[in-house]
């Protein structure tokens, strides 16, 4: 993998540990000044559950990039990246049809770069 390849990588999973963190531990106190007008405030406390099981989900993303970052045999750490990559892309264009354009932005464009990068 190449430099720019790991370091796009590394990057997508920070930012799905980063996602982790926000929707399963801080979802009340950041949360809504992270969704700022895409979530009415009141509506933070009752979705908190749901919020931490899709944090979960951004955790499992995240752990098989940094897994992808730890395999020796470089045909098999592009694969794994790869495909979580692809994880990530299709849940970012997902997002962004049905949630904020700006999850493309946010989630889909950098996966896309780490997916090039890959190539």
């Amino acid at each position: 993998m190449t430099t720019l390849a790991t370091v796009l990588v590394a990057l997508v999973a920070l930012e799905h540990l980063g996602i982790l963190y926000l929707e399963m531990f801080a979802w009340t106190s950041l949360g809504p000044k992270v969704f700022k007008g895409a979530l009415a405030r009141e509506l933070f406390a009752p979705t908190r559950v749901m919020a931490a099981n899709q944090g979960l989900y951004n955790g499992f993303l995240a752990a098989g990039l940094i897994w992808s970052l730890c395999i020796g045999d470089a045909a098999w750490q592009v694969h794994v990246a790869r495909f979580f990559l692809g994880c990530v892309l299709v849940a970012g264009v997902y997002g962004a049809l049905t949630a904020s354009r700006r999850i493309l932005y946010v989630q889909a464009l950098p996966a896309a770069l780490g997916l090039l990068a890959l190539l």
